[in-house]
């Protein structure tokens, strides 16, 4: 499903527009997005946790030569799948909506 998809469910499944589904997403992913890179965790409780993960500088191994290498400090953004979500793509069945219509 790519965004357009998503913003074209989203709209019948909430009976809204497009452009204000569209909207909604957009939102939605900036507000996380500002948040991680603030270094503040995002948990949507049955969805998903995001982070930003801190690595210290480390020595590792070349594993073709064995050689010690040093590798430096990075940042990673991590995505954890809540027990919900898994469930849901492991056994195939969607939890019952909680959307009051």
């Amino acid at each position: 499903m790519n965004r357009k998809e998503l913003v074209a469910a989203i709209a019948e499944q909430c009976e809204i527009e497009k452009k204000q589904a569209d909207e909604f997403v957009q939102c939605f992913v900036e507000t996380i997005t500002k948040q991680v890179a603030k270094g503040d965790k995002v948990a949507i409780p049955g969805f998903a946790k995001f982070a930003r993960v801190d690595r210290k500088a480390r020595m590792g191994r070349n594993p073709a030569t064995g050689e010690t290498i040093k590798i430096k400090a990075s940042r990673k953004a991590r995505i954890t799948p809540l027990k919900a979500l898994k469930d849901a793509a492991l056994t195939g069945k969607v939890p019952a909506s909680k959307i009051a219509k």
